[in-house]
């Protein structure tokens, strides 16, 4: 204001001029100074609280209830640990906007009452018309982000169950129907965002032309209501300038609302998952001393699953001696399981007393392996101790494995056990147990997945009479009825109550429920295990004396599936113990990338916007913003319309075409926003469609190499960035872009020769911002890649929560997590100063460019007029915010494409053959006998390493019955791979009535051959669903399978029937129901191929007999393959192939096979079958 007058008095020395010019200069930087270390402080109280929230977070899990275990799911946790925490960190920064924006309004007015007098008055109004408008609209717009937040959970559990499984959807080739179930919910996920984002235009175009408006009103009620009122250059200017000091703070306040709002969603969200019911610490309470040698009892206890369910045990009345082995038996889904759980804590007590003394070592139905080392699964978190740890090794029959693994003990398992067979990840997590050296031993059926030799040294070793655990206390389910006389105590339980206590002996005098049980089993397994332990009085010289084979021999896991691990070679030169490791590592880290961004990835994201929309953004921008320039160039001619007797002419039409422009560049603003934001949503639907084709279409070896937190990763936070960032920080840049241009304009127009400061100036500017954007970019690149860890370690221990209560290691993890959270705020934090010295520096630039404008003004003031130095500097005062926030949304979208750099980097990678090839469809023809062939096959598992099947060459004729076996590794589960081409071959080829399948697309192949897995795969969702994702057959059809597979019973008494919710992984079946739906699923594809990949090791042998009679009676047209870890599955097949190391050793009848003596009789004297 000083400055004006300055100029327009031509008397004044020059000297008041330079003085002036250097005030504004050095307020300006006592202003960033402040501001900065503001910023600072808030953002390090940020990266505290994200620590806080992520710890909070996390060791809820580990007190998670059964009950809240239903309600969440690891996608929705990683959401709060992600996009939630983020949220709450930027209220810290815009927090303070919310008391100080009034304030700073406040003085504004004081300061236009002063120049305009009552005008000043006029602009209140306005102002209080548009504040309900932004509150309305920022309401609107927090209904629609709740619902888009619902949706992106909904989307992260699907994917993280599609993720979690992807094998069982590649064998049933289902990836089409979860792709449109993904689809579908991503649709109207982005419906709710296109809602808000239009919403938001609004409000910005409403904001951007308050200042507009609130300056109209108040010229033309001051020039208008009396003629004696002239607007001079001082008045106008000098009111534009606090009018955008008050904007500022105006427009500070919608984000501030807004990120209140937000953060208080997230908060909620928050609060719910962590007001979540936890376990009851006192449920299984270590320390009544009365109970003596006792070391379990249950007195009078009913436990359920949660509150509201009914109680899955019912008044058990339970005691085990210190020392004893007692076994838990009784039919599928009698509560066998949920005792373990009970006695554990794990359930809800609703009566009765449970106490437990000592440590406890707990080996789950499900082995829980971790992403880490053999050895550390193994050690978990215990010292190691080289004797004991070979002991345990060698009792639990791992040392062979061992040897085959790439870098031995030090090999790493990939994500849940992903290249590890079922036999080898149950071995290794009882390994865990044993090497504990617990007091109480909870055993979970430890014994299914394993094959009927390696069981038995298993028994002997570790769990019987004479193994490493004689004298501990143990509990172990099991189905294994041949057992049972070793054992000091058996539970029989039916239907969650305890029918019968005593051992073998008594129980069977008894003759109850327990011994009809029996009776049922025995002429079953009379000809199969019942032998099993016969010479159990000299086991010692059971195992050698076979013709004269060491134990070695018979333990030859060579495992294909350790092979699988990969077998780089390395220089011997290296730390032998290093090149170990590397040559076990399997997951492939997160990759960053270096540098800039390529420009081809800017390229990618503007094509997915589409050409035509990019070119229409820019004309409007053009527009709006030439407009924008005659507004503020027609305001300074009015200002310096000669003053005629007291008053200006032509006030009226001065009025009306500057109220006009603004008018139009309102609009213009509008469309142009709005463009910005859906052509935003437009390219983020086209890549999220691209990442969701190349994820389903890369080969099952993409899945073992990357862990599921890269990929969750993928699928949320960076495609948030792409959803909502990107499209928010390009609107911005394109606005302050042309603005820059705008202010650059005036000033040379008013005073050209400050051309010669503006142009070194602006390429300093340049300068910093191409340095910090390097470093940036590379920081935010590294802070990604220290994200995945933490996700992943989150989704194992929220699969893990039972193992790791039971083993009470919970501080190991939360210690774990924190050391995780720690690395990645290590690496946020250089971030965060990077973003500080860039703003100090870009602001004491920008305060330069104002110097410069006034410098120049002050010394060309005798040619220039009031108006235009007015115009000239209260636009160069505006430079420094619109430079400063011009670089900081460029720097935002190279740190956020990088969002779109890591989103198309799977494009990339391998894929799998075509699903479907157009014309190769002879469906009528084509697979009618299901005869196979194979012809000199060999398959591996990848390049470099060695063949896991070599030179098959054998005919399977239509409809026979073959049993495949062969040790644990022999390559059983390979062969079956290779025939759904899970796993391309290597040579030879496969041919299936005489089409050779590598001709056809795989989902032709894989929808004709029905598999039954080994690990029973249910989806969260209905049964129905689970049943049949592709909605092809009838509710009659569904209810015919479930009767064969003796569900009926079962789906009938559920509340909604077909339409029960199955929880994530289906945790609320137990895991016999859940191997019966996985066949009622392959009774409803009735394909001409089944393979049985050890489909029943999971259920009792009376649910076992009634399977088998099933599978022979509907499939006795089909071909049958079985894969067997238990020979007494396999002896009714036509045919049996035994295979070793890849290769075939015999294959012959049943008959033949026994009198040849080879093998496969080898394998039956250890069954104890010959």
């Amino acid at each position: 204001s000083l400055f004006l007058e300055f100029i327009e008095d031509q008397e004044a020395p020059s000297w008041h001029g330079y003085f002036f010019a250097f005030t504004m200069f050095l307020l300006a930087c006592l202003q960033t100074l402040f501001e900065q270390r503001y910023m600072y402080v808030c953002l390090v109280l940020g990266l505290r609280l994200k620590t806080a929230v992520t710890g909070l977070v996390y060791r809820k899990i580990l007190v998670m209830s059964n009950a809240s275990r239903k309600v969440t799911n690891v996608g929705e946790i990683v959401n709060l640990v992600s996009v939630d925490v983020q949220k709450l960190m930027d209220l810290i920064i815009y927090f303070n906007g919310t008391w100080l924006a009034p304030i700073r309004i406040i003085i504004c007015f004081v300061f236009l009452w002063q120049l305009l007098g009552p005008s000043a008055l006029s602009s209140i109004v306005v102002f209080l018309f548009l504040l309900p408008l932004n509150f309305m609209i920022t309401k609107k717009r927090s209904q629609f982000q709740e619902a888009q937040m619902k949706h992106k959970d909904e989307r992260a559990k699907l994917t993280n169950a599609i993720l979690g499984d992807i094998k069982v959807i590649k064998v049933y080739g289902w990836e089409k129907a979860f792709m449109e179930k993904v689809l579908g919910i991503r649709k109207q996920e982005l419906q709710a965002l296109k809602r808000s984002q239009i919403l938001f235009s609004a409000s910005l175009a409403s904001f951007h032309s308050s200042t507009f408006l609130i300056a109209f009103v108040m010229f033309a009620v001051y020039t208008l209501v009396d003629n004696t009122h002239v607007l001079d250059a001082q008045k106008a200017f000098v009111s534009l300038t606090l009018i955008n000091i008050l904007n500022t703070a105006h427009s500070f306040l919608p984000f501030s609302i807004n990120a209140v709002v937000q953060a208080k969603v997230s908060l909620n969200r928050l609060a719910a998952f962590l007001n979540l019911e936890e376990l009851n610490p006192e449920t299984s309470s270590g320390n009544t001393s009365d109970c003596g040698k006792l070391l379990i009892t249950i007195r009078n206890g009913t436990f359920c699953w949660g509150k509201e369910s009914s109680p899955c045990l019912k008044s058990i009345d339970l005691t085990v001696p210190q020392g004893s082995l007692v076994a838990v038996v009784g039919q599928v889904g009698a509560g066998k399981s949920s005792l373990l759980s009970a006695l554990l804590g794990e359930l809800e007590k609703t009566d009765g007393c449970v106490t437990m003394k000592g440590t406890t070592a707990y080996v789950p139905q499900q082995a829980w392996i971790q992403n880490a080392s053999v050895e550390d699964n193994i050690l978990f978190g215990k010292e190691m101790d080289e004797t004991q740890f070979n002991r345990v090794i060698d009792a639990c029959a791992l040392q062979l494995d061992f040897e085959n693994f790439p870098a031995g003990q030090k090999s790493e398992i990939g994500e849940k056990g992903l290249n590890l067979s079922g036999g080898q990840k149950q071995r290794v997590s009882l390994a865990r147990a044993v090497y504990q050296n617990a007091s109480v031993y909870l055993l979970d059926d430890p014994l299914s997945a394993v094959d009927a030799h390696v069981g038995q040294h298993i028994f002997e070793r570790v769990l019987g009479p004479r193994g490493l655990l004689k004298d501990k206390t143990r509990v172990l389910v099991t189905n294994a009825i041949n057992i049972l006389p070793q054992v000091d105590n058996i539970v029989f339980l039916v239907d969650g109550t305890i029918s019968e206590i005593g051992s073998y002996q008594e129980l069977l005098q008894r003759n109850g429920g327990f011994a009809e049980f029996l009776h049922s089993h025995i002429p079953a397994e009379e000809k199969t295990e019942c032998v099993y332990f016969t010479a159990i009085g000299d086991t010692k010289g059971t195992i050698t004396s076979r013709s004269g084979q060491s134990q070695e021999r018979l333990f030859s896991d060579n495992s294909a599936k350790s092979s699988a691990m990969g077998k780089e070679t390395i220089p011997l030169s290296q730390d032998c113990t290093a090149a170990a490791a590397t040559r076990g590592r399997l997951t492939k880290g997160e990759k960053t990338q270096h540098g800039r961004v390529n420009v081809s990835i800017y390229a990618a994201y503007l094509k997915a916007t589409g050409s035509p929309l990019c070119v229409y953004i820019v004309l409007l921008f053009t527009c709006q913003q030439a407009v924008s320039f005659f507004r503020g160039y027609w305001l300074s001619v009015w200002t310096d319309d000669p003053v005629h007797n007291g008053t200006q002419e032509h006030t009226e039409l001065r009025v009306g075409v500057f109220g006009a422009l603004g008018v139009v560049q309102a609009l213009l603003r509008f469309a142009s926003i709005a463009a910005v934001l859906l052509g935003g949503i437009l390219a983020s639907h086209k890549l999220f469609l691209q990442l969701l084709g190349n994820v389903s279409r890369s080969p099952l070896v993409f899945f073992e190499q990357t862990p599921i937190g890269n990929l969750l990763n993928r699928f949320s936070r960076e495609m948030d960035a792409v959803d909502s960032i990107i499209p928010d920080k390009m609107k911005s840049l394109l606005g302050f872009l042309f603005n820059l241009l705008e202010i650059y304009l005036v000033i040379l127009v008013a005073t050209p020769m400050a051309a010669i400061a503006i142009v070194p100036l602006t390429v300093l500017y340049a300068v910093f911002q191409h340095f910090y954007v390097i470093t940036s970019c590379q920081l935010r690149r590294l802070e990604a890649a220290s994200r995945s860890p933490i996700y992943s370690h989150i989704s194992e221990t929220f699969q893990g929560r039972s193992v790791i209560r039971a083993y009470k290691v919970q501080e190991r993890f939360v210690l774990k997590s924190n050391f995780l959270v720690d690395e990645n705020q290590r690496i946020s934090f250089p971030g965060a100063v990077a973003d500080r010295w860039l703003a100090a520096n870009l602001e004491f630039l920008g305060n330069g460019v104002v110097l410069v404008a006034a410098l120049f003004a002050a010394m060309g003031r005798t040619h220039l007029s009031p108006g235009t130095a007015g115009f000239s500097i209260s636009y160069a005062l505006q430079i420094t915010g619109v430079l400063n926030w011009m670089v900081r949304s460029w720097t935002e979208i190279e740190n956020n494409i990088v969002s779109v750099e890591r989103v198309r980097e799977y494009s990339r990678t391998p894929k799998e053959a075509p699903w479907t090839l157009n014309g190769k469809l002879q469906d009528e023809v084509w697979l009618t006998e299901g005869r196979i062939e194979f012809r000199n096959y060999s398959l591996r598992y990848r390049p470099h390493l060695e063949l896991a099947l070599k030179q098959i060459n054998i005919t399977i004729n239509g409809q026979e019955k073959i049993g495949i076996t062969g040790r644990t590794g022999a390559g059983k589960s390979t062969l079956a791979a290779g025939l759904l081409r899970l796993v391309e071959a290597a040579e030879g080829a496969i041919l299936i009535d005489g089409l050779d399948i590598a001709q056809l697309g795989l989902h032709d192949l894989r929808t004709k051959i029905t598999v039954i897995p080994q690990d029973p795969v249910l989806f969260s969702g209905s049964l129905r669903m689970n049943l049949d994702p592709l909605n092809q057959y009838s509710d009659a059809d569904i209810w015919t399978a479930l009767e064969l597979t003796q569900l009926k019973d079962f789906v009938a008494d559920l509340p909604d029937q077909l339409e029960y919710q199955c929880t994530d992984q289906g945790e609320n079946l137990s895991t016999g129901q859940k191997q019966l739906v996985c066949l009622a699923r392959a009774l409803l594809r009735k394909a001409k191929i089944l393979i049985l990949d050890e489909a029943t090791a999971a259920v009792d042998v009376e649910t076992d007999l009634q399977i088998q009679s099933t599978l022979r009676t509907q499939f006795k047209d089909c071909t049958v393959l079985t894969i067997a870890h238990r020979i007494n599955t396999i002896m009714d097949c036509n045919r049996i192939l035994v295979l070793e190391n890849g290769q075939i050793a015999e294959f012959d009848t049943v008959e033949h096979l026994i009198a040849q003596k080879g093998l496969f009789y080898r394998l039956m004297e250890e069954s104890g079958l010959a």
